[in-house]
């Protein structure tokens, strides 16, 4: 076979986590090959146009705070942006932003195609090579091969991909793109075990036949919000969504037409998601319901098309004619792309030890849809997880592992190595048990110093990250030691900012505690530094959550001890007595790194946790005597 040429690190598939991981493994010094189906395809948004919302904005985030690319991306891109969930505590708070979807695109194309010792090719992967149970390269359709010590699976849908709309099926892609037919059945050859999930997109249609009188209309903030911290836009042109629903009317037709629904007749074979479900299966598992909220969102700037979010199906286009033309607004609609579903392979997640490395094919990675997942956010999140642990194992550095109380990351990864799915995953903020450390707004203060170590974050992001810490910390220290005292000049401020008087001396820090008071507030009255907003909400957010952040941090500590209590991973569970046996099993199969990790796998009990500190301890004191 001719060798065409020979990288550090190749990752196969240029979606939303092959992009990450490419970039993260090339910015950190590997040689590294992206390949890809299609060069005009590259970072495509084949669902929604949309990044972020709850929990997913966290992820951008954590992201960007990493050294990542959707968040500066998803910026610049950005035709809405709103912060979700401000009625609510900051632990909840959520970006979410429209993008256009083909200038995302064009942005992130343009992105790996100029990064350094990063090579973009259009290829077909049809066979990952093994030497000694090890990686050695993968074989392309045309018959060259690459060589390399590490690959990164970022495959989406593609592998085994087949479409589906009504009675049409075909093997295909999002967007009707090629699938990786070979490459799925390589994988089983090499004893990976497969998964069938699908999923699915509504219709696009054309604006100009859509009448937005009868809709409700949904601006973006007048406020201007950047999911990076590197981003400063402070203005951008807002392009609004717009808010409608189903009725007993759209229900009716395609309760009749079921027996045409795909889902129905056995023709999907994939499980869905169940957070994203079709309105086929909307309308059976919520029969009660009357109507269902749907958003129709602009794609871009530079087209018609519409996304009618809420509505993904798989029914035959005269059905979806049907239906969607009983909706106020769509009455005229005319489609400009018919929804569709797509079965595809992924793998089972618990093959991947927590630096998404397959255990038993040491150099091999997988990241994103084909582990399972949903979402472009949390393909993103693991593909750079992965390219920073490829490129840690080409260079002989331990793997980078973010823990539960890290990041929502860390969150992501654990539960799909540690409880798998049996179902696409999508991150909630109800996964993380941590959440009030966790949030948005405080990311870069949680994981800005791992970034610097593992190489990504340079030298401009880690000095505007030095300088906003400092500002926080000495304003933080200078409101502790600012005491007023209830001098009438004082309580004619309080009356003024409608807050009870004070009959003892405060310091300003716990005056800040009051709900009713703002940092601005005490700013202008108390000779405080203007700071600026982001530093401003950190300091707030301090002041007010202080209580609970330390009692969640105290839990923490608490359960560190048990992730502290690792495991050997060679360890033979078959043979350590009282287990209970299904905890046998998959202690056996998951292998976890810690007794924390695996007191999180399902089925394992206290009771199993005992028996495997009492062998630890036991160890160590035979290894003591030793």
């Amino acid at each position: 076979m001719f060798c065409a040429d020979q990288y550090d690190v190749v990752v196969v598939g240029a979606g939303h986590a092959g992009c990450e991981a490419a970039l993260a493994a090339a910015r950190m010094g590997c040689r590294t090959l992206l390949t890809t189906l299609n060069m005009d395809n590259i970072a495509m948004m084949p669902c929604n146009p949309s990044v972020g919302g709850p929990a997913k904005g966290h992820l951008v985030r954590e992201l960007d705070a990493l050294g990542g690319e959707m968040g500066l991306t998803a910026d610049r891109a950005c035709i809405q942006m709103r912060m979700l969930n401000t009625g609510k505590g900051p632990a909840v708070h959520a970006l979410r932003s429209q993008a256009d979807k083909h200038l995302y695109q064009a942005l992130m194309k343009e992105t790996v195609e100029n990064q350094e010792k990063l090579d973009v090719k259009q290829l077909l992967v049809e066979e990952i090579l093994l030497e000694d149970g090890k990686i050695c390269g993968i074989r392309v359709e045309t018959g060259e091969t690459y060589q390399a010590s590490c690959i990164i699976l970022a495959t989406g849908t593609y592998l085994a991909g087949k479409i589906i709309l009504g009675e049409t099926v075909y093997p295909g892609g999002p967007n009707g793109q090629r699938a990786a037919e070979n490459l799925s059945v390589c994988l089983k050859k090499l004893g990976i075990r497969i998964m069938r999930f699908k999923t699915g997109t509504p219709a696009r249609v054309d604006q100009r036949s859509v009448d937005f009188s009868k809709m409700i209309i949904q601006p973006g903030d007048e406020e201007a919000h950047n999911f990076s911290f590197m981003s400063d836009i402070k203005t951008r042109e807002q392009h609004p969504c717009w808010l409608t629903y189903t009725n007993p009317r759209t229900h009716r037709i395609i309760q009749d037409n079921l027996h045409r629904a795909p889902m129905y007749t056995g023709v999907v074979e994939g499980v869905g998601p169940r957070y994203c479900p079709s309105i086929e299966a909307k309308i059976v598992r919520f029969a009660d319901k009357e109507s269902h909220q749907l958003f129709v969102e602009p794609e871009g700037m530079h087209t018609n098309e519409m996304y009618v979010q809420g509505m993904s199906t798989c029914l035959p286009i005269d059905v979806q004619y049907e239906f969607l033309r009983t909706i106020p607004g769509l009455e005229q609609v005319k489609i400009m792309r018919p929804g569709y579903a797509i079965d595809y392979d992924c793998i089972d997640p618990t093959q991947l030890d927590l630096s998404l490395e397959f255990k038993d094919i040491g150099g091999l990675f997988s990241a994103g849809q084909s582990n399972g997942t949903s979402g472009y956010e949390e393909a993103a999140a693991q593909g750079l997880m992965a390219g920073i642990n490829a490129a840690c194992k080409v260079q002989g550095k331990p793997p980078l592992i973010l823990s539960r109380a890290d990041a929502y990351i860390g969150v992501l990864i654990d539960d799909l190595v540690t409880k798998g799915t049996n179902e696409p995953y999508r991150i909630m903020t109800s996964r993380a048990e941590y959440r009030l450390l966790l949030r948005q707004d405080n990311a870069d203060m949680r994981l800005t110093e791992k970034g610097r170590a593992v190489g990504l974050v340079k030298e401009d992001r880690y000095r505007r990250f030095e300088e906003k810490k400092k500002t926080i910390q000495e304003t933080l220290e200078l409101m502790r030691k600012r005491t007023i005292t209830p001098t009438p000049q004082v309580q004619e401020i309080f009356s003024r900012l409608n807050t009870s008087p004070l009959r003892t001396g405060i310091t300003l820090l716990d005056l800040l505690r009051r709900t009713e008071l703002s940092y601005a507030m005490l700013q202008e009255h108390f000779d405080l530094p203007v700071v600026a907003k982001d530093v401003c909400e950190q300091i707030e957010i301090t002041a007010k959550y202080e209580g609970y952040i330390s009692k969640q941090i105290e839990q923490v500590e608490r359960t560190a001890k048990l992730e502290a209590k690792k495991l050997p991973l060679d360890m033979d569970y078959t043979k350590l007595q009282g287990l209970a046996g299904e905890a046998r099993e998959k202690l056996q199969e998951i292998r976890p790194s810690s007794v924390g990790q695996a007191s999180r796998i399902s089925g394992i009990s206290p009771a199993d946790i005992s028996i495997l500190l009492v062998y630890l301890e036991q160890r160590r004191r035979e290894d003591k005597k030793a």
